[in-house]
């Protein structure tokens, strides 16, 4: 992971992918291979809460700004009876806007993926209902074709953390796909949607 960091440490951000033991180390190393990045770690429901605290400050310590779905979903009341030194961020626990009540003293942010929500409608209304309760806003997605994502971009604009990085992960995107410039996601043609 680390050298995979150092390879990516021009970027402005970084998400770090855990999964479990040994999750205070893999930061330790990526916050050290890339000192001038920002970093998200997506924990993936791999934490408990016996090291929730310690992992937590861990992150806090290496200076990571979100930590997403630390618990596992429905499974995450620790969080709302510990101290967090950092934001904290639901993905698999936020779903739509029924779901932000119970996420109230857990979380300090939601990921809002049009995948979960069911579509960019109940994506923006969930959006709006989220900052008048107070959560930050991460925009993310599933791997999937540009065509998934070009809606979500204009979610982007009202996000603090945007991860539509989904057809970078494929082997190949629609024809007119999105373009990518570094870090940067050109706002969709009207030739593939809008």
């Amino acid at each position: 992971m680390a050298d995979a960091a150092a390879r990516a440490a021009h970027r402005p951000l970084l998400k770090i992918k855990l999964g479990g033991d040994g999750d205070g180390m893999r930061i330790a190393a990526v916050r050290k291979a890339a000192p001038n990045s920002e970093l998200i770690v997506d924990a993936n429901e791999a934490w408990s809460p016996d090291n929730l605290a310690q992992n937590l400050a861990t992150c806090a310590d290496a200076g990571v700004t979100l930590v997403e779905q630390p618990l596992p979903a429905g499974k995450d009341d620790a969080l709302a009876r510990i101290q967090r030194p950092l934001k904290v961020c639901a993905d698999e626990s936020a779903h739509d806007r029924a779901s932000l009540d119970g996420l109230r003293g857990r979380y300090d942010a939601v990921n809002i993926k049009l995948d979960k929500t069911g579509g960019l409608t109940e994506a923006l209304a969930m959006a709006d209902a989220a900052r008048a309760l107070g959560f930050d806003i991460m925009v993310g997605s599933m791997v999937a074709t540009s065509l998934a994502m070009a809606p979500a971009m204009l979610l982007a604009r009202q996000a603090r953390f945007v991860d539509l990085d989904g057809p970078l992960l494929l082997a190949r995107d629609r024809d007119g796909g999105l373009r990518y410039d570094g870090s940067l996601i050109h706002p969709p043609e009207a030739a593939l949607w809008g």
